[in-house]
C-alpha cells in the first residue's frame, strides 16, 4: 500500500467530515482544507494547513477562486516517477495523497453560483492519478478508507473503484447542469442523462432478469413521486403497470377507478362515489382483474378498501388513504399500497426511452388526449354521448395497440388489446362485453366505440352496428376514411374524429 502522507478536504456536504479527519489525523496525515471545512475542522480542534498557505494566495471573488492553483493541481497529478518529483522540488511543491471532494449543490438548488469549477477538477485531476492520489467523493465511503488506512488495506483495486465512482460522480454531476442548461432543446445533437438509482428491483420482466429503477437528475424531473406504504419490493412489471394506470387516472381528472393488467386497462370507470367506480370498473373484466393494478386519483376510504381485499390485487396507487383503509389493507401483508401527488398536466413533459440493438430511441411523450374534434357523419352524437366518446378514447390511448374500448356512459364494458388486427381486437372487446354481468341501468346506456387509430376497412363499422354502437370515435387518416364514413351513414352510426393517433407499444 502507498502510504497517504497528505489529503486536501474540501466539502460542500460536511456529514462524517469531522469523524473522518480525526482519523487521518491520528494516522499522522497532514490535512490541507478550504474555506467554510476548513473553519469546521479548525473548530473541532483538528489541525489544518489551509490552502492559502499552501499556494501563497488567498481564496479570491467570493472563493470563486481557491484550489485552481499549480500547488494544488501539480500536487495532485504529478506522478511518483523521478521526474516530476524532481519538478515538484524545483517549484517547491509537495505531493497530495489524497482528495475529499464533494460539489455544491446544482441539484438541490439550480443556479450558476452552484455550479462547482474547483471541486470537480481536483476530484478529476485526482481519479486520473488514482494509482498514487486516493480520489473520495461519497461520505458513506469514509468508514473503509480509515479502515483500510489502519490496515494498511489500500490496494489497487480499491483505488480504481473509488476513481470510477469519482469520475461518475463528476459526469452526473455535469449532466445534471447540462439539462438545466438545455433551454427546451428536446433532441440536441449530443445528449447526457444524469440518472441515479432510486433501488434494486425484485427482478425484470422475468425473474431470470436483474433489474434497477432510476431516477432522472434535476433539470427535467417529473412531478408526483411514489411512496410506498406497505407491501413487497415492487418489480419491473409492477412500476410499468403502476405508471400507465396512475397517469390516466389522473388524466380521466373526474374521480375514477382504473384496474391494469399487464400494460393495459382492463376495467376503468367515473362516478361520484369511489366504491361504485371500483366495483363497476372490475365488472368490465373480472377475470382479468385478478393480479392487477388498481389507481384511484382521490382518496381511499374504508368501504373501497374492504371490496378490494375480497380479490387478488397486486399494488394499489392513490393520493392518499383514510387510517380505516390503511388498517383493511395491512391484513394482506404482501399487497402493495402506494401513495402518489395527483399530476397535472405538466407531468407528460420530456422525454422517453427505449433501447434497441443499435441505440436508444427518444421520443416526446403523448401528451394529448384528443385534438380538434371533427363531426363526419349525418347522425350527430348527443351532448351525453359524446362526453362517453371523449372517456372512451382517452382510455383508448392507454390500451395496448391494436385498441378497441367499448364503453356506456363513464365506464368500460369492454376492451380489446394488443391484436395484429384492429378487427381482432374488435371480437376480444365485444367478447369481453357480453360476458361481463352487467346492471340495468349501464344495459340500457348507449353503447360507444374508440380506437386508438384509423380505420383501414368498413368491417368494424358493420360489425359495431350489429352489437348495437351507436357512436364511433377514432383519429380519421386512412384512405378509406369515405367507406367508414358511409358506413356510418347506412347504419345510423355517429362518427367523430379526433384528429390525433394513439399507438402504444
Amino acid at each position: 500500500m502507498k502510504k497517504i502522507k497528505t489529503a486536501l478536504i474540501s466539502v460542500f456536504d460536511k456529514a462524517g467530515v469531522i469523524e473522518l479527519a480525526e482519523g487521518l489525523s491520528r494516522s499522522g496525515i497532514k490535512i490541507i482544507s478550504t474555506g467554510g471545512t476548513a473553519a469546521l475542522l479548525e473548530k473541532s480542534g483538528i489541525s489544518v494547513v489551509t490552502v492559502e498557505e499552501i499556494n501563497g494566495f488567498p481564496e479570491i471573488l467570493d472563493g470563486r477562486v481557491k484550489t485552481l492553483h499549480p500547488n494544488i493541481h501539480a500536487g495532485i497529478l504529478a506522478n511518483r516517477t523521478k521526474k516530476h518529483l524532481n519538478e515538484l522540488k524545483k517549484h517547491k511543491i509537495n505531493t497530495i495523497d489524497m482528495v475529499v471532494v464533494n460539489f455544491y449543490p446544482f441539484e438541490a438548488e439550480p443556479c450558476a453560483e452552484n455550479i462547482d469549477i474547483g471541486g470537480v477538477a481536483m476530484l478529476r485531476a485526482a481519479a486520473k492519478n488514482y494509482r498514487n492520489v486516493l480520489p473520495v467523493c461519497d461520505n458513506n465511503d469514509y468508514k473503509d478508507i480509515l479502515s483500510g488506512i489502519k490496515k494498511k488495506t489500500i490496494g489497487i483495486e480499491l483505488r480504481k473503484k473509488l476513481a470510477a465512482k469519482a469520475f461518475t460522480a463528476t459526469s452526473y454531476y455535469d449532466a445534471v447542469i447540462s439539462n438545466g442548461f438545455s433551454f427546451g432543446e428536446k433532441f440536441p445533437q449530443k445528449m447526457v442523462l444524469a440518472m441515479k438509482k432510486t433501488s434494486d428491483l425484485r427482478y425484470g420482466e422475468n425473474p431470470h432478469q436483474k433489474a434497477a429503477i432510476y431516477k432522472e437528475g434535476r433539470g427535467n424531473r417529473e412531478e408526483g413521486s411514489i411512496k410506498q406504504l406497505q407491501g413487497k419490493e415492487l418489480s419491473y412489471n409492477n412500476y410499468l403497470d403502476l405508471n400507465s394506470a396512475f397517469n390516466l387516472a389522473c388524466e380521466l381528472r373526474e374521480p375514477c377507478c382504473v384496474i391494469v393488467k399487464h400494460g393495459s386497462p382492463c376495467g376503468v370507470c367515473i362516478s361520484t362515489d369511489i366504491l361504485d367506480s371500483y366495483k363497476n370498473a372490475l365488472l368490465c373484466d373480472p377475470v382479468s382483474s385478478f393480479g392487477g393494478i388498481v389507481a384511484f386519483n382521490i382518496p381511499v376510504e374504508e368501504k373501497t378498501a374492504s371490496e378490494i381485499i375480497k380479490i387478488f390485487t397486486e399494488c394499489i396507487i392513490a393520493p392518499g388513504y383514510s387510517n380505516r383503509a390503511l388498517k383493511i389493507f395491512s391484513q394482506k401483508g404482501n399487497l402493495r399500497i402506494l401513495e402518489s401527488k395527483l399530476r397535472s398536466g405538466k407531468y407528460c413533459s420530456g422525454l422517453q426511452f427505449y433501447s434497441v440493438t443499435d441505440g436508444i430511441l427518444a421520443q416526446e411523450k403523448d401528451n394529448r388526449a384528443i385534438g380538434k374534434m371533427k363531426l363526419v357523419s349525418k347522425k350527430v352524437p348527443t351532448k351525453k354521448e359524446l362526453k362517453s366518446l371523449k372517456f372512451a378514447f382517452t382510455v383508448a390511448k392507454y390500451v395496448k395497440s391494436n385498441a378497441i374500448v367499448l364503453a356506456k356512459n363513464s365506464q368500460t364494458v369492454g376492451i380489446g388489446a394488443g391484436q395484429m388486427s384492429r378487427i381482432d381486437s374488435f371480437k376480444v372487446a365485444l367478447s369481453k362485453m357480453k360476458s361481463a354481468k352487467l346492471p340495468l341501468s349501464i344495459n340500457k346506456a348507449p353503447l360507444m366505440l374508440a380506437s386508438d387509430a384509423f380505420f383501414p376497412f368498413r368491417d368494424i363499422v358493420q360489425e359495431a352496428a350489429k352489437a348495437g354502437v351507436k357512436a364511433i370515435i377514432q383519429p380519421g387518416g386512412s384512405i378509406r376514411d369515405d367507406e367508414s364514413i358511409k358506413a356510418c351513414g347506412d347504419l345510423g352510426i355517429a362518427m367523430v374524429f379526433t384528429g390525433i393517433r394513439h399507438f402504444r407499444h
